[in-house]
């Protein structure tokens, strides 16, 4: 997992050796640029892989880092999802299914991790596809893998701020002395208000956005040790070791127990997950092919680890799980703050998950607020790369803020639309927490797979060497496994209100890519864009390689140049 000098050496010599490319907008409006006055990222990207320089590079070494924390949100989304163990299995779940499940996702994590290394664009492991399968595959495969990215990232954005609005709502109903619960219809309400502050949000300039990612990480491991100490050191009938450890406790209805036990695997595949909202934000990271990888697979150890004790003092602290799990609020982690901390304590901390799972949300859109700036600027790769409908629209990028503030927008309006079902049923938002796992690590997984099977796979910078092929393997087995836990009823017998409908959100996602794909995009579609595509004439002058100053050039690598 080292750098290799003599790749980076690669990298310097790679800029010394190209000495201009043609840049060419959506319009037709070309400029010559060389890249000596590009910083070396851009101009390693300008050269290797096509694609032009868009977003300012504001993003250093902890911003970075912070930002891959963020898109975990460690502190508030095992706040949300921590029913899930303890519905399965009780505190034995919660413990042993996070060191379990977290071991596979810190496989997917530092696969992507090592495939971010060789290919840093903000179109992530989809553009991946286009280096690792073979041309003939590529239109297909990447088609699919953008399509289950796209899903898995607009669910998880609604899923954590529909955790924001719970986290909210429990602060006030303890802060009104249990006057006031909330509903399902007031959750949905706040969810969507809390989904418009995270598209204003991540309207900003990245600028604001790296200065606010740089304190995020500070802020939530302070508030996640205090919390844990406050904890441990407040509550006076902790239960031992032997019934955090070992106790199994199902109330799902579904027979041998064991097999229930496996559904507290959703939390940590939950929070562990969207390892690539970091490779969104590559083209403004400086030095991305060796600053993104090592972020990633860091910010998920610290993940496993932490969330792993921190499932285990929350099991030391609980009191009676069938209480908690029957709080009037609907969030037995706020609950468990409100009985060891008080109202003042169980307030302040149910609060500070809020803000996190918020920054979250804020991140998102660039990941969900990992989730906005990644997801927005998920829109804007594939829209540039012409897999969404209305690419033109998505992909223009506000000269004020230099953001895609279109792609914002959309994101928000598919994260609202999708929490809506809520209405209807909080079975079908379970769905959407089901379904954001399977679809973001099947989009990763797709990569893997292509990488093990075709040898056309690059290392970059940061790679995992001999053990390189096993990681892979194992991440893809993983994902397979728990794939058929996560789309399975969580509570038996199974009806309209408690049917896991992440099979119904995931096949219609399926269903509208391959009409889509029919209708048009088998015709018009041939992978992911290469933007800048460069000749030398006799003359010596630089020309569009494409032929064409009205459209972007497609499926070619950018030539060199020499100086």
């Amino acid at each position: 997992m080292a750098e290799n000098p003599r790749d980076l050496e690669d990298l310097r010599q790679r800029k010394k050796s190209v000495g201009t490319v043609e840049l060419q907008g959506p319009n037709g409006q070309t400029r010559i640029v060389n890249l000596e006055e590009l910083s070396n990222a851009d101009a390693a990207l300008a050269a290797k892989f096509g694609y032009k320089p868009v977003f300012k590079r504001e993003f250093g070494y902890l911003s970075t880092f912070s930002f891959a924390v963020s898109i975990s949100g460690l502190f508030s989304t095992v706040a949300t999802t921590f029913s899930y163990p303890l519905y399965a299995g009780g505190a034995s779940s919660a413990v042993w299914c996070w060191l379990i499940s977290g071991a596979g996702c810190m496989c997917i994590a530092c696969s992507v991790a090592e495939l971010v290394s060789a290919y840093p664009t903000c179109g992530g492991l989809y553009y991946t596809v286009s280096r690792l399968a073979p041309k003939n595959w590529v239109p297909s495969i990447s088609w699919i893998t953008g399509w289950l990215n796209v899903l898995g990232q607009i669910a998880g954005l609604a899923s954590s701020e529909y955790g924001a609005a719970q986290l909210l709502l429990a602060a006030a109903s303890m802060g009104s002395d249990f006057t006031y619960l909330p509903t399902t219809g007031t959750i949905i309400g706040v969810m969507a208000g809390l989904t418009v502050l995270t598209g204003l949000v991540n309207s900003l300039s990245t600028y604001w956005m790296e200065k606010m990612t740089k304190t995020y990480v500070l802020f939530h491991i302070a508030i996640l040790v205090t919390c844990s100490i406050a904890l441990l050191a407040k509550c006076d009938n902790r239960h031992n070791a032997k019934y955090v450890f070992t106790d199994v406790d199902s109330t799902s209805g579904w027979s041998p127990v064991g097999f229930a036990w496996l559904f507290g695997f959703l939390s940590v595949s939950w929070t562990m997950t969207d390892y690539d909202a970091t490779a969104h934000i590559t083209e403004e990271i400086s030095n991305p092919e060796v600053k993104a990888p090592w972020a990633i697979s860091l910010a998920m150890a610290f993940t496993y680890v932490g969330g792993f004790l921190f499932n285990i003092v929350l099991c030391f602290v609980m009191g009676d799980p069938a209480k908690i799990l029957e709080s009037p609020m609907e969030q037995p982690v706020a609950q468990i703050f409100y009985n060891v901390l008080g109202k003042g304590g169980g307030v302040f901390f149910t609060v500070c998950a809020f803000f996190i799972i918020k920054f979250v949300t804020f991140t998102a859109m660039v990941g969900v607020t990992c989730f906005y700036q990644s997801l927005a600027r998920t829109v804007f790769a594939f829209s540039r790369d012409r897999l969404l409908p209305f690419s033109n629209v998505w992909v223009k990028i506000n000269p004020t803020t230099q953001t895609p503030l279109y792609a914002v927008w959309i994101s928000v309006f598919w994260a609202i639309a999708i929490n809506l079902i809520g209405l209807g049923s909080y079975a079908a938002i379970a769905g959407v927490f089901n379904v954001t796992a399977i679809a973001l690590d099947w989009s990763y997984c797709i990569p893997i797979v292509c990488k093990m099977i075709f040898g056309q796979f690059e290392p970059g910078p940061w790679h995992m060497g001999k053990f390189s092929f096993a990681v892979n393997a194992y991440a893809c087995i993983w994902t397979l496994f728990v794939t058929i836990i996560f789309i399975l009823p969580t509570v038996r017998p199974v009806g309209g209100d408690t049917m896991n409908y992440a099979i119904a959100f995931l096949g219609a996602i399926l269903v509208f890519a391959a009409i889509f794909w029919y209708l048009t995009g088998k015709k018009s579609y041939t992978g992911p864009l290469i933007e800048a595509d460069v000749d030398e004439d006799a003359s010596g002058d630089l020309k569009d390689g494409s032929g064409s100053s009205g459209e972007y050039a497609r499926g070619k690598e950018a030539k060199e140049v020499p100086s």
